[in-house]
């Protein structure tokens, strides 16, 4: 890193966290650090992966200099603060249950900025792309090619890594765009939750978290600094 696009992605960075600050600090010059919220959903398991949301934030506060919060959020689609968070993270391996409401809340949500990162833990594959169909029955998701500007908003990536070997299949990220805009990405056959757990959780090696890593910063940093 060092180079002067490093310090051009991490000018925009700081320019969105300016910008958040000014909207919700509780005092003049009061710094908001950037946080993500995990989405609470019925029918499924989306508490999995405990310390994948600390480690994540802990790992982009290094590396990008840019203050995170302590702990990660969570929301509901009805919780009064969702639109303060830039990112919202979906994971599981099972049942995605959302209410006709919810659904069109989501869209609400996407369409006023927001960015929606879910992570198939092995088993959310149907459910998750089910409810994309509810939410942007006109919009399927599609695949993204390694030249996508997520695989390089902050290290450049060949694409989406393989941290799990699940069924085989290769690492393949999917996305839905709105007026040219990315507000859903979707990593497949992947697993960067699991790699972004404590190493002792699931025994990765040392590459295979890193590579969750840099995936996982390169989502967050394209999430605060695209159009």
């Amino acid at each position: 890193m060092g180079t002067e696009g490093d310090v051009s992605r991490l000018s925009r960075i700081a320019a969105w966290v300016t910008v958040v600050s000014s909207l919700t600090a509780s005092a003049p010059g009061a710094a908001a650090p950037v946080t993500v919220a995990r989405l609470q959903y019925a029918g499924g398991d989306w508490y999995c992966d405990p310390s994948s949301l600390p480690n994540w934030l802990g790992a982009f506060a290094a590396r990008t200099g840019v203050a995170t919060a302590d702990a990660p959020a969570t929301v509901t689609m009805d919780s009064e603060d969702l639109y303060r968070y830039p990112l919202l993270y979906l994971v599981g391996h099972g049942g995605i249950e959302l209410s006709d409401r919810e659904v069109r809340e989501l869209r609400r949500y996407l369409d006023a900025g927001g960015f929606l990162y879910a992570n198939d833990n092995y088993g959310l594959d149907p459910a998750f792309r089910a409810l994309m169909a509810r939410v942007y029955p006109e919009t399927p998701l599609r695949p993204l090619g390694s030249e996508h500007p997520i695989y390089h908003s902050f290290y450049d990536l060949p694409g989406l890594p393989k941290i799990h070997e699940h069924d085989g299949a290769p690492a393949q990220g999917f996305g839905i765009e709105r007026e040219g805009r990315l507000v859903v990405f979707y990593s497949w056959s992947s697993d960067i939750g699991d790699g972004l757990e404590d190493a002792q959780v699931h025994g990765d090696p040392p590459e295979a978290r890193e590579a969750a890593v840099r995936m996982a910063v390169n989502i967050l940093t394209y999430a605060l600094t695209r159009p």
